[in-house]
């Protein structure tokens, strides 16, 4: 089993920058592969960004490729998504969660583990 701890959401302004964090307990860090996923009122769970085991692989939606960053730190067992430009579109709920294919994969399907979630809004 693996818990996943979010953290780092609020309400900021379009244009403002947030960082989240999801702190892992459980089994190796380095065992899985970890993706970020958000769900925006009245729309279905979408893919954020992913990292592979090690970081050396990311992956990302269009719409964020530029503005947000995937990382981790398998020494804190954490992973981060440092979020620029904040647009209202980016309002969501934000989840964290972890795959067993270590390369990193944008498939919810291949995700085991998931987070609570923590919210993050973008206001006009």
């Amino acid at each position: 089993q693996v818990q996943l701890v979010e953290s780092g959401g609020g309400v900021v302004q379009a244009g403002d920058s947030l960082r989240l964090s999801c702190a892992a307990s459980g089994r190796t860090f380095t065992s899985y592969a970890m993706g970020w996923f958000r769900r925006a009122p009245g729309k279905e769970r979408e893919f954020v960004a992913a990292i592979s085991w090690s970081g050396d692989n990311t992956y990302y939606q269009d719409s964020v490729k530029g503005r947000f960053a995937i990382s981790r730190d398998n020494a804190k067992s954490t992973v981060y998504l440092q979020m620029n430009s904040l647009k209202p579109e980016d309002t969501a709920v934000y989840y964290c969660a972890a795959s067993p294919v270590r390369s990193g994969t944008p498939w919810g399907k291949n995700y085991a583990y998931w987070g609570q979630g923590t919210q993050v809004t973008v206001s006009s």
